[in-house]
């Protein structure tokens, strides 16, 4: 059997050529190809066409060792992968009767009849081996050339991902040509991308030279920067060993800045101190209105620490639930600092927790003076350490500011709790 050293995806559906949908697929199994030193050399979205995709079939088995297809194996008329697939192939495709028989026990298990159509998804090409799908009623299959390799993946993400992770793990482990591809990513926050590459710039003409050479590309997204470190070896430990360094120094470089190595989002790392150190938190949002919240509630077992979130939008209710004085909101305005001071102290209070956050802002995209533009937002947090307050300028329309004012939010608590 040849070796597997060059890949090509085809990701089929029709909504997937609409602005509504996008290929995530694609991009997880890229990574995992990556990771076996797999190289995709090209991908292609087709929409429920037979002719389209035959033609985007055929040319991609030509050019490469491998062709992953995800998506269109569904029961319905316009799921094409399989038939066209076996007709390119020239398998004939017979029914599993395995396969009929898991579906309509899954079907079963929910009180239903199987519908006659899903018997479309126990039709297999001759010489296939079925992929078992716990996830849902369409297998994938793994069928074998003398000269490539061709892989049927079902298209809903829950259903793929634990599929291509076990075939990564199994049969294409054992095919891969390459030296392993191992990354790191170092996201950064309070940082400008900028600031960043001038601070890290030093180090990549030494990982240039190394025995493991190390690449960087950089990223800028809202609220933080991302640095993509790769190693390619025929030792995996190797390559890992060379990136644990790596990750040390830029950590030396930037400090405090680095919030995530592991590829933790910001609330889960915020969530992660709370656990730590048996903290309990609560949230008041103005111009947030419950992003903030939102954020850490999204993480697994965080009803361990949230206790409360608080949309105080107007004044009467910054007021009302949260206690902070009428003289301060006609002193300073809503947007200002001894308001978002008294918003987090009042949550914190009223709902008896460690931390408060207090956000108010002018989120736009009316609603900004000279003095106070649209995207100034103050944001204050308290905890038994110590309090801290700060009023940023952020840029951008209504969604940016709000999840730029959310990740400030969560910064200030991680470095509040974590530095001296």
């Amino acid at each position: 059997m040849k070796a597997i050293s060059r890949a090509a995806i085809i990701a089929v559906g029709s909504e997937l050529l609409t602005p509504s949908r996008t290929d995530t697929n694609s991009l997880f199994i890229t990574e995992q190809l990556n990771l076996l030193g797999i190289e995709v050399a090209f991908k292609n979205i087709v929409g429920d066409d037979r002719a389209e995709l035959e033609n985007a079939v055929r040319g991609a088995i030509a050019r490469v060792d491998l062709l992953v297809c995800c998506g269109g194996l569904g029961p319905t008329d316009d799921d094409l992968t399989r038939p066209v697939v076996a007709d390119v192939l020239k398998r004939p495709l017979v029914e599993d009767e395995e396969i009929t028989a898991r579906i309509r026990a899954r079907f079963q298990g929910r009180g239903l009849e199987m519908p006659e159509i899903n018997r479309r998804q126990a039709m297999v090409p001759v010489g296939a081996r079925v992929l078992e799908n716990a996830n849902g009623t369409a297998p994938g299959l793994w069928i074998e050339e003398v000269e490539r390799v061709v892989l049927l993946l079902p298209g809903p993400p829950r259903e793929l991902k634990p599929m291509m992770t076990a075939v990564a793990d199994g049969p294409l482990l054992e095919r891969a040509a390459g030296q392993p591809l191992v990354r790191r990513v170092i996201r950064i926050t309070g940082r400008s991308e900028s600031h960043t590459e001038e601070a890290v710039q030093p180090l990549y003409a030494e990982w240039s030279r190394a025995a493991i050479p190390i690449s960087v590309t950089i990223l800028a997204s809202l609220g933080q920067i991302e640095l993509h470190l790769s190693a390619c070896c025929t030792s995996r430990a190797a390559a890992e060993a060379a990136l644990d360094d790596a990750v040390e120094r830029v950590k030396a470089v930037m400090g405090m800045h680095v919030y995530s190595t592991d590829g933790r989002a910001l609330e889960e790392v915020v969530g992660a101190i709370l656990t730590d150190r048996k903290l309990t938190i609560g949230v008041a949002e103005s111009c947030t209105g419950g992003l903030i919240t939102s954020r850490l509630t999204d993480v697994p077992g965080s009803s361990r620490y949230v206790e409360r979130g608080l949309v105080a939008y107007s004044n009467n209710s910054k007021v009302e639930l949260l206690g902070v004085p009428e003289a301060t909101l006609a002193a300073h305005g809503a947007v200002s600092e001894p308001v978002a001071s008294a918003m987090a102290e009042g949550v914190r209070s009223r709902s008896k927790v460690d931390v408060g956050i207090g956000v108010t802002g002018i989120a736009g995209p009316d609603g900004g003076t000279p003095e106070k533009p649209v995207g100034t937002v103050a944001i204050a947090a308290v905890s038994p350490s110590g309090s801290r307050v700060r009023t940023f300028r952020f840029v951008g329309g209504r969604e940016m500011v709000k999840f730029q004012a959310s990740q400030a939010a969560l910064d200030m608590v991680r470095r509040m709790l974590l530095e001296p």
